[in-house]
């Protein structure tokens, strides 16, 4: 008998740590539009839960009160919130700069691999033929929405790495804030990056470069922060 109790009182204790975590919700906005943002990748660090906003800016995550949540999405800075409670929580995110962007990419970029992970996520993202539930489900879907994430997140990673400051540098005169608006205003795409090598990025630098020297100057200068709006925490 002593065995069934301990697994009981186990089952008990489970039970009572998932009960314990709640599901919190909230909002993601672009600080600088006051637009919700979809496609930021949430994670509570605590519990390794990870969730993905909606195409209306929404989250739900099953988290507790002394969690820590991340925020990341390509393009923006990382934040970070302490659960102090589970009130609806809103969250702005801040565009990035190139100036929080470094020479070498993981110091603002921690070595990342999905696959190693989060490998649930590819394999929920899965759709079978035979399996009918598994083109709707919530599950499949939002597993397939993180794995395209993910892949969005690598193609950053790696423009960063081509487009860096130092390289910028080389080709062109700019340096401080005219460098860091250069920079945000001519980001090459990934399709770019893809298809062309070394010298083609150089003569696309110099070549946004003289764009770059016709603008007015009103338009070379990247539009200040708006003042964030109360917040829901």
């Amino acid at each position: 008998m002593k065995p069934n109790y301990l697994i009981l009182i186990i089952g008990l204790f489970v039970s009572a740590h998932i009960q314990a975590q709640d599901v919190l919700k909230g909002s993601v906005y672009e600080k600088s539009k006051n637009e919700k943002l979809a496609n930021v990748f949430v994670k509570d660090v605590t519990n390794k839960q990870i969730t993905i906003t909606d195409n209306n800016g929404n989250f739900s995550i099953r988290t507790a009160t002394g969690h820590t949540l991340i925020f990341n999405a390509p393009g923006y800075v990382s934040d970070t919130l302490y659960i102090t409670d589970m009130r609806l929580k809103r969250i702005d995110m801040i565009s990035q700069t190139i100036s929080l962007r470094q020479v070498n990419v993981s110091a603002t970029r921690e070595a990342f691999d999905p696959r190693k992970e989060y490998p649930e996520v590819y394999t929920k993202s899965r759709v079978s033929v035979m399996s009918p539930s598994t083109w709707f489900s919530k599950e499949g879907k939002d597993a397939r929405r993180l794995k395209r994430y993910f892949k969005r997140e690598e193609e950053e990673r790696q423009i960063d790495e081509a487009f860096n400051v130092d390289y910028v540098k080389s080709v062109i005169p700019l340096r401080g804030a005219e460098l860091e608006n250069f920079m945000s205003l001519y980001r090459p795409s990934y399709a770019f990056l893809k298809n062309n090598n070394a010298p083609s990025m150089t003569a696309y630098i110099n070549d946004a470069y003289k764009k770059y020297q016709a603008l007015p100057a009103n338009k070379k200068v990247l539009p200040k922060l708006a003042p964030a709006p109360g917040s829901l925490q």
